[in-house]
């Protein structure tokens, strides 16, 4: 295929200048998903359409220039040395530092300031801040703060797409907080100087302390009322808690702008050290999983599915995802499918048959038909073949359906999951593929009791959880094949509560007959509930997960394996392999669970 297309050529430009504008030449730059964002030391960005309009060009240079300029002009350490608790303070803090930035990165480059512009103004629209007359909220006070202080830094104006929140917040920020916001102009090049200051700002504000809280929505009603069609882009604009997990946080908000500093704060959500300082030795000892920051609780588990992937849709709308999934994946399927028969002929080769002979029923014993001749009432002409230890083993694929799946990763992962099963089927071998989401953002049902019962604190988690079958154990492959196509449904992919999806594929899998029992889990990212994470102490999800991971590795039959896209999975898992490309899933896949099989238990 050739790589001179226009696309290409961009793409090409793209990872030139934001390597420049960054300052450093080694950063991996990728195209995929709807959002853009910084896992890691990798800068991901949207996929691209075949056909790239002037205003799209300029929204998604805007984005890259925005996380290249975090990472030119901006020290985490000294962040989050006066960063504020979660709350109000927090996402004001998050704003200006933002504005602080955008000021710095692009004074003396124009076409950046251009840039930032036309992805902003996109971000305001989408949000649908552009609506004059709009209600006014004061979840929206931080996002305004951040607008207003933009201006001041560098002498430009604020996108009319955010007309709506500006008119509500502009008299109240220029009678009260424009003077201080003037004096921190001066300080932008030195950043703790600034960030001292602006802890200072943030203190002398009246704020409400509602502010900032996940609000009960309508679309978490209409998700718990089973209306799958609806767009996470419903929801009123709640800022962001940052700092509280890695990209898959921001990615919980469809279609919305991530703030770099969403990502690069995160990584060090648990207290651990940066990664450059994290060994990836799978040996290498982790934290202790009982030293949890709360006990992990549930506020109620009423509103908790477990549901086959037919009952969430129609079969005809099975049938078209199905189709939509193979059309776009044909190529992949292909290079998986030589991956998975090399898999396959490897599993074969380890089989040795044996036989029971002398039976009296079972399959014709052909060696012994002279018997039959020679002693026409002996009836021992049949053999049995013996059940053999390769075949007496389930595998259990368990695949992140969160909303930073969305895109190419998960039409990747239905794909793989996919062909891996029916390899295995081939062989002899049982599998279940197994999905894990939330029935809404920002919290559900539960989240809505949890603020008519006078918000206890510490709740423990607030979503409901929808965990899919997309294949039982004992389905036939050529039955649940439509059902990948499932993760193709728009609206599907919300946030992801890991530790309680593994303890649920665990316990499946734990009641199987099968003597092997063996899970692989595929992911992308650390477990984020914004609604969870937001009203208990930092960690509490993360932590809860580190203590199934070490009852599952170190105190059961069952044998784990995970995958992480984008993810650094093998400082939590003993047997792990982190990939960057979502493309080597299929070979990731396929050489774990070779490796399984080649190993004796």
């Amino acid at each position: 295929m050739s790589k001179n297309t226009p696309v290409d050529k961009f793409k090409n430009a793209i990872s030139a200048s934001t390597k420049a504008l960054a300052g450093d030449p080694n950063i991996e730059i990728s195209f995929g998903g709807d959002v853009a964002g910084l896992v890691r030391d990798q800068v991901m960005l949207p996929s691209l359409p075949a056909k790239l309009s002037y205003q799209e060009i300029s929204k998604i240079r805007g984005e890259a220039d925005g996380i290249a300029l975090y990472l030119a002009h901006h020290d985490k350490t000294i962040h989050k040395k006066y960063q504020p608790g979660i709350g109000p303070r927090r996402a004001i803090y998050e704003a200006i530092e933002t504005a602080r930035v955008e000021a710095v990165g692009s004074k003396y480059l124009k076409g950046v300031s251009s840039n930032l512009f036309a992805s902003a103004f996109a971000r305001g629209l989408r949000k649908g801040f552009n609506k004059v007359g709009m209600k006014k909220d004061e979840n929206n006070f931080a996002e305004a703060l951040g607008l207003y202080t933009r201006e001041i830094f560098t002498e430009t104006e604020t996108p009319s797409s955010f007309d709506g929140i500006m008119l509500n917040w502009r008299k109240k920020i220029v009678d009260e907080i424009s003077s201080d916001i003037i004096n921190l102009k001066t300080k932008i090049f030195d950043q703790e100087e600034f960030a001292k200051s602006v802890q200072v700002l943030i203190q002398n504000l009246e704020l409400n302390n509602n502010l900032a809280e996940p609000e009960e929505n309508k679309e978490s009603e209409e998700e718990n009322s089973e209306n799958e069609g609806s767009q996470p882009d419903q929801t009123p604009d709640i800022p962001q808690e940052q700092g509280q997990s890695e990209i898959s946080s921001a990615d919980a908000i469809d279609d919305e702008e991530i703030s770099p500093q969403d990502i690069i704060d995160a990584e060090n959500i648990d207290g651990s050290p940066d990664d450059e300082n994290q060994t990836s030795d799978p040996n290498a000892p982790r934290p202790n999983p009982t030293n949890l920051p709360d006990p992990y609780k549930i506020y109620s588990n009423k509103y908790d599915e477990t549901i086959k992937a037919e009952e969430l849709c129609d079969i005809e709308e099975l049938d078209r995802l199905r189709g939509y999934l193979d059309g776009h994946m044909a190529g992949l399927s292909s290079i998986i499918s030589r991956l998975a028969n090399r898999l396959q002929r490897k599993l074969l080769a380890q089989q040795q048959r044996a036989w029971t002979f002398d039976l009296e029923e079972g399959q014709l014993d052909t060696a012994r038909l002279t018997r039959v001749i020679v002693d026409p009432m002996s009836a021992l002409t049949f053999k049995e073949e013996k059940e053999t230890n390769f075949r007496d083993t389930i595998v259990t694929i368990l695949i992140d359906n969160s909303g930073s799946m969305r895109g190419r990763p998960i039409m990747v992962a239905a794909v793989c999951a996919d062909i891996m099963a029916r390899t295995l089927e081939r062989c002899g071998v049982k599998s279940e593929i197994l999905g894990f989401t939330t029935r809404a953002w920002k919290g559900g049902h539960s989240f809505q009791d949890w603020m008519t019962n006078g918000k206890p604190t510490s709740p423990g988690r607030l979503n409901d959880l929808r965990h899919i079958i997309y294949k039982g154990a004992d389905t036939p492959w050529r039955r649940a094949k439509r059902n990948l196509g499932l993760m193709m449904r728009e609206g599907l992919l919300k946030e992801n509560i890991d530790g309680e999806a593994l303890e649920w594929a665990y316990q499946r899998c734990s009641h199987r007959p099968e003597q092997r029992k063996i899970i692989m889990i595929i992911s992308d990212g650390a477990p984020v509930d914004d609604a969870t994470q937001s009203q208990n102490k930092t960690g509490l999800l993360e932590s809860h997960l580190r203590m199934v991971i070490d009852k599952i590795e170190n105190r059961s039959e069952v044998e784990l394996v995970a995958i992480g896209i984008g993810h650094d999975v093998t400082r939590w898992y003993k047997r792990a392999v982190t990939i960057m490309d979502v493309e080597q899933l299929g070979g990731a896949m396929t050489e774990k669970l070779a490796e399984l099989f080649d190993a004796k238990k």
